[in-house]
Order: structure tokens, then sequence, then C-alpha cells
């Protein structure tokens, strides 16, 4: 896929537009979204998505826009699992609703950052050694064994990483917030707020996500234009999204799980493509291993739906059951009167 470098420029200059306009217009006010500004956000820069893989469709073919639009899908589902993550920061930490969307809007700023160094270093990694997608494809399928694992805990076992932990016992910190301010300044004293650490959990987490998500996409496809737009467009939105979701994030119990089958496939895919352009000596004489498959984007963009598709309907079912089981345990509880104590 040959991409003129004014194309590049034109479409990092309109997307980093948008993001200027969502950060310094919609968000310059710390307030809590309605749900009709959450819909018509998230409808905006969804539908924005579609009518980019169109355009790619049309001037460069269905096979890149199926690259697209699988790797959209696999980032923005991604991006919806770093939102549980993102409410049990906001839940632990206490953050006011009306200060969340400032916080989000700056957690998803650092997962942009992040990710795009990521893809510049894995684009370079990839034109340098093929033997590269051997360490991705396993390091995926490390990936989903963990979340999988994780997926089955509840939001009681998630644990506090080293760096917010160094931050909590290093910086002096109040109990206090500021607004949306980072430090305060008490009896003379200079002391961080509880946004600060807040920042700190969500960047520290965007990095580890980052690390996961990148290799992913580079399973789908190799094109750093795609790579980088799939993943822009899958965050764009996200701010709203949390807000329009709520309870709903809480209600996707088989997320994980789902995004773990969709990452030991992309694994194995990333595997399969390795041998098939293989040159490490040890492995087939350094010879590429012609009877290794490569999966169709076709196939990985259908298999990425239906997983995403049975994945949320299951999980939906799950929790309606699990709220029906505990309205019919508490209609059973019997009443206690006074005379009982």
């Amino acid at each position: 896929m040959h991409v003129a470098d004014y194309v590049w420029y034109i479409t990092v200059g309109l997307l980093l537009a948008l993001l200027a306009f969502d950060v310094f217009v919609i968000g310059r006010r710390p307030h809590e979204p309605t749900t009709r500004e959450s819909a018509t956000a998230i409808a905006f820069y969804v539908g924005l998505a579609v009518v980019f893989g169109l355009g790619v469709w049309w001037f460069s073919g269905g096979e890149y826009a199926g690259q697209f639009f699988a790797g959209w899908l696999t980032e923005y589902s991604l991006s919806v699992d770093n939102l549980f993550i993102f409410l049990i920061i906001m839940s632990r930490f206490g953050v006011p609703r009306k200060y969340q969307q400032t916080a989000l809007l700056v957690g998803i700023i650092l997962a942009l950052v992040f990710r795009g160094v990521f893809i510049a270093v894995g684009a370079a990694a990839i034109n340098e050694f093929s033997w590269i997608f051997y360490i991705f494809g396993a390091f995926l399928v490390y990936t989903a064994v963990h979340m999988a694992k994780e997926g089955m805990n509840d939001d009681d076992d998630f644990k506090e990483n080293a760096m917010i932990r160094f931050a909590k016992k290093r910086l002096n910190a109040t109990d206090e917030y500021n607004g949306v301010k980072l430090t305060v300044k008490q009896n003379g004293k200079r002391l961080v707020t509880p946004m600060a650490l807040v920042i700190i959990a969500l960047g520290t987490t965007d990095l580890l996500f980052a690390l996961d998500s990148i290799p992913a996409i580079y399973g789908l496809t190799q094109e750093p234009f795609l790579v980088f737009t799939a993943n822009v467009f899958a965050l764009m939105g996200l701010r709203q999204l949390y807000f329009l979701l709520g309870d709903l994030l809480r209600r996707l119990v088989y997320l994980s799980l789902g995004l773990s089958v969709i990452l030991v496939f992309i694994g194995v895919k990333l595997v399969l493509h390795a041998m098939h352009v293989n040159e490490l000596p040890f492995i087939n004489g350094g010879h590429h291993i012609d009877w290794a498959p490569e999966i169709p984007i076709w196939f990985s963009l259908g298999f990425i739906v239906v997983t995403l598709a049975v994945t949320t309907v299951l999980s939906l079912l799950k929790s309606r059951s699990m709220r029906a089981a505990e309205a019919k345990q508490a209609q059973e509880q019997p009443e206690l009167h006074p005379k009982e104590f």
C-alpha cells in the first residue's frame, strides 16, 4: 500500500485537529456529559471511522479496507476493556463525576502518545527483523492467557502497579481534590492532589495496554498508515463511551475472555506468518516454511466480528441471569422485625 507523504500530512493534521477540538472546545469545562452529548459524539466518531474505511476500499481495494476494519475493531474492543480498568481506577480514587471527563481525556491523550511511539518502534523492527513476528505471536498468546485469568476475577482483585505504589509512597499528597489541578499549596507546602495520582494510574495503565495492542494490530496489517489510523479512531469517543455505557461496562462479564480468544487467534496468525517468511537458521535451515498457511484478512475480520458478537450476547445473558438471581435472593430474604433482635 503506497501512501503519499501529503496524504500522511493531511490525515495526521485532520485527526490532530479533531483531537484539539475535543480537548480545547468540548472538554474545556469539567462536567459529566449528558446521554445525548455522549451518543452524538460516539455516532460521529464511529461514522467517521466507517467512512474512512470505505475510503480505503475505494482508493486501495478491499484487502486493505478489510485490514483497517479488522484492526479498528480489535483496537476498539481492547480500548473498551481499558475503560473497565479506568472505571475501577476512578472508583478507587473516588474521582468526582464532574472531574472524570478531564481525567479520561488526559488518559486518552497519553494512550495516543504511547501507541504512536510503539507503532514507530514496531514498524522499524518489522522492516529489519522478520523473526519479530515470532516474538509478537508468543507475547500475544501469553497476554491472552493472562487476560483470561484476570477475566475470571472481579474488580476486588485489581492490583495497583509499582508506579502507583511508588507515587503514593514518595509524593507528598493530600486527600482533597483541587478541581482538576494536580497540585495544591497548603500551609506553605506544595502537595499533589489525588488527581495527579489518577493521571499516573491512567498513564501507566495506558502504557501496559499499548504493549498488548500494537502487536495485535500488526498481526492484522503491517501497513503503518492503517495501524496508526485504526488506533486513533479506536481512541476517539472513548471518553463519551465511558459515560454512555456506565454500568453496562460491568455487565460485559465475558469481554476479557472474548478478547483472549481474539488475541490467541492473532498470535497464531503471527506465528504462521513468521514461519511463512522464516529466515532463522535454526528453523527449517533458514528457509521459508511453504506449508505454513497465510490466514486471509476476510477470515480474520469475520472471526473477530463473530467472537465479539457472541461475547456480547453471552455477557448480557449472564448479567441478566445474575441480576435475576440477586433479585430472587433479596425477595426470599426474611424480613427482620424489631422483636427478633
